[in-house]
């Protein structure tokens, strides 16, 4: 089969349609360009907010005007959640967001047979974590390797959890070998992604943390640069830091989970941490790597957010100084206890809010990148645009600089030696 493949949302879904990929072509199929002609559309879905699912159904019809004799098949989140809702969009196979093995096979049949088949499990029954293979099929820079799956945590605004199912982890050994595999087919950089990576091991009652995970992974691949994903406050503890400074290959790059800055925010959003115990976390990073990147998402305009309550959130993430943000208006997602919380708040004040978040952002990153202004850093070249090689620092900096090399996948020394909006320009040394 000629097979094109389309994923929406996370990082979770875009590394398990690089596995989907391998496993395709492993099979004897060819991959082809999702905008093109093909025998199979593939569409990893996305279920975070009503918007997510919008764009899920808009790629789905898309496809299915595109070759009214393929076949359509969808998987992830949103027929997980919504199964109902694949009704009428001319879908021949229905899967969620477990047994992706499986989800090969039934493709072929689909295509064999075309007959449509639908086949969803109970995503809150899951207790094994799938392996599949990591990496993607082309020669790329930077890769995921996911080591954790499910999330128990049920923030009142979340569904991933009925998406997702409890917390399943990749085994320590497993993940060494996988690490120890990508490193010596040449990526020189692996991110650590899961659903709620800072819960891994946890199922297991041993006492398992992901700090052992970290260690495992830096000692199988010492040659690459280890990134974390987004992780729970309470992750950073005195014995995270002193242990994790001494992984020499370990990023200092840490995305912090924040979402408001208020903690009558934040009971209600059912977060189970507080400014109190997040600003710890923040400290302790700065009192054990030199200039650590401190990122966070933001969610401005949750229900009854009050003036008086966002402005104790833009209070507070001054003080934290972070080196960039991600964030988002509040998006009611159906299903979910926050979705019918009084107090709505409108899109107009979402977008006022957000503006006035993005700009005091916009100011701390500008104020971290100009902080490294006149050191030489290490930084991983990605691409080549615009006349220059752009890459990242190990604090995930983004670095543009001029070259007539081919600087593809290399790790080399640059001065930085200016800011120019969202990244920093220098010269190779």
């Amino acid at each position: 089969m000629r097979i094109a493949c389309y994923t929406l949302g996370c990082k979770v879904n875009q590394y398990e349609t690089q596995a989907l990929e391998q496993l395709f072509t492993q099979r004897g199929h060819t991959l082809v360009p999702f905008e093109g002609e093909a025998d199979a559309y593939v569409i990893n879905t996305c279920s975070v907010t009503a918007v997510s699912d919008k764009k899920s159904r808009q790629v789905i019809r898309r496809a299915r005007k595109m070759a009214p004799d393929g076949v359509i098949a969808v998987c992830g989140c949103y027929p997980q959640t919504h199964p109902g809702d694949m009704d009428g969009l001319g879908v021949d196979l229905v899967s969620g967001t477990g047994d992706r093995l499986g989800f090969v096979e039934l493709l072929e049949r689909t295509w064999k047979e075309r007959q449509p088949v639908t086949a969803l499990d109970n995503a809150l029954e899951r207790r094994t974590f799938e392996v599949l293979p990591a990496g993607g099929l082309e020669g790329r820079t930077r890769c995921m390797l996911k080591v954790q799956d499910g999330c128990v945590n049920f923030c009142s605004y979340c569904i991933i959890p009925y998406a997702r199912g409890p917390i399943r982890s990749l085994p320590l050994e497993e993940a060494r070998r996988q690490a120890k595999h990508l490193a010596e087919e040449g990526y020189r950089e692996l991110v650590l992604t899961g659903i709620e990576i800072s819960s891994w091991g946890q199922e297991w009652r041993d006492g398992s943390s992901l700090l052992d995970l970290i260690e495992g992974v830096c000692q199988a691949a010492p040659q690459c640069r280890i990134r974390l994903g987004s992780l729970e406050p309470r992750t950073i503890t005195e014995d995270f830091c002193r242990r994790a400074r001494e992984l020499g290959n370990l990023c200092p790059h840490f995305h912090l989970s924040l979402q408001s800055g208020c903690d009558t925010v934040l009971q209600r959003m059912r977060r189970k941490y507080g400014t109190q115990r997040y600003w710890e976390s923040v400290q302790l990073l700065r009192e054990h790597f030199d200039r650590p990147a401190i990122t966070t998402d933001l969610i401005v305009g949750f229900p009854g957010e009050t003036e008086e309550e966002f402005q104790q959130t833009l209070d507070f993430i001054g003080r934290c100084a972070f080196s960039a943000m991600h964030i988002f208006p509040y998006s009611r997602r159906p299903g979910t206890p926050a979705a019918s919380m009084p107090g709505q708040v409108t899109a107009a004040v979402k977008e006022e809010r957000s503006h006035r978040a993005a700009r005091l952002a916009a100011g701390m990153e500008e104020t971290y990148l100009a902080s490294w202004v006149g050191e030489t850093v290490s930084v991983l070249f990605e691409e080549e645009r615009e006349g220059l090689w752009w890459g990242h620092t190990t604090h995930y900096t983004l670095v543009g600089v001029p070259s007539g090399e081919d600087l593809h996948n290399q790790l080399r020394s640059v001065r930085l030696d200016r800011v120019e909006g969202q990244s920093l320009v220098g010269t190779l040394t």
